[in-house]
């Protein structure tokens, strides 16, 4: 059986840490509100994530589809202090992924000419899966926010005004928390929609930064133990009651350019993301976005992402945001 954890509240406004196993079952534990506050106390005592639970214990059942009905189920990590949990990402990690961002950039280059996006994917194929005690090729890599753009299931993905596009990314997630020592700990894994703008990163490469501040949700739970090495799922766009797009995507190391060791080595090298107590959300990259097949989402679109092993599916429905005025003041 498969630990997985998740985050609720109560209809109390009480926060609550469920222990969910296969069957989908799950039960508080007890002691701890938080996922983090749970990840702390294992890494305290030296033990697995599944040993802290145990010696936790466990009370009563809770039904969490009921939970999702309610919106009462929170994303299944966050920080006490926002500004202390890093949602970053990777990109061009999975076989095929450089197929959509090729097209998006070969217009603007002759086509015998390789673009920056295949130089780099090809880079990791020839070298992203280093052997034993190596190091292997760097990832692209790029920065998301901090705990205020992270989003939990149900919740809308909201699109900044001056946004020219909000699409889906369906990936995997990595959870990690860093220990006192600076040690970074994977919890596990989660669904995760790493929500972008494709059409401002589409008509400038040097604008990807641009386009990726944007928020990312992760799904009910967090899959504790090492990923399979093939997940497969399907992501879909939702318009009204019709399905306006559908796609499988693929992701697990036996689809991907790159090992989650050397994506997890080329993040945590730098000594600024593992500063004790800190929560990071890294997003692993896709081969699939809607973007690629001409969709244009617009506001109350539902985005759906479902995946084995996990029990629970991610939606979440597409808000812009109010135009806001920023105007810098002098001190």
């Amino acid at each position: 059986m498969t630990l997985r954890l998740i985050q609720i509240t109560s209809r109390d406004g009480q926060r609550h840490v469920l222990a969910a196993e296969d069957d989908g079952s799950a039960r508080i534990v007890e002691g701890v509100s938080s996922t983090y506050e749970l990840a702390l106390a294992a890494i305290k005592a030296g033990v697995p994530i599944a040993d802290a639970v145990a010696r936790q214990g466990l009370g009563e059942n809770v039904d969490v589809a009921e939970a999702l009905s309610e919106g009462r189920v929170l994303a299944p990590i966050d920080h006490p202090d926002p500004a202390h949990l890093h949602l970053t990402g990777t990109g061009l990690t999975h076989l095929g992924s450089a197929e959509g961002r090729d097209k998006m950039h070969k217009a603007a280059q002759a086509a015998e000419v390789q673009t920056d996006s295949m130089r780099m994917f090809l880079m990791g194929v020839k070298g992203g899966k280093p052997g034993a005690g190596e190091v292997g090729a760097q990832p692209e890599w790029f920065y998301k926010g901090n705990g205020n753009a992270l989003v939990g299931p149900g919740q809308a993905l909201q699109s900044p005004a001056f946004a020219e596009d909000g699409g889906e990314e369906p990936e995997m997630a990595g959870i990690y928390v860093i220990g006192p020592d600076g040690t970074p700990f994977r919890l596990g894994f989660a669904i995760a929609n790493e929500f972008s703008d494709h059409v401002v990163e589409k008509q400038n490469y040097l604008w990807l930064a641009h386009s990726k501040l944007r928020p990312a949700s992760l799904g009910v739970e967090i899959l504790t133990g090492p990923l399979p090495s093939d997940v497969r799922g399907t992501s879909r766009i939702w318009r009204g009651n019709e399905v306006l797009w559908e796609k499988p995507f693929i992701s697990g190391e036996d689809n991907m350019s790159h090992t989650f060791a050397n994506l997890e080595h080329h993040h945590f090298k730098y000594g600024l993301f593992r500063q004790p107590g800190d929560v990071h959300v890294h997003c692993f990259g896709t081969a699939t976005a809607s973007f690629a097949d001409g969709v244009k989402t617009k506001d109350g679109d539902v985005f759906e992402i479902i995946a084995a092993p996990f029990s629970y599916g991610l939606r979440n429905v597409l808000k812009t945001q109010s135009e806001e005025k920023v105007v810098v003041q002098a001190l």
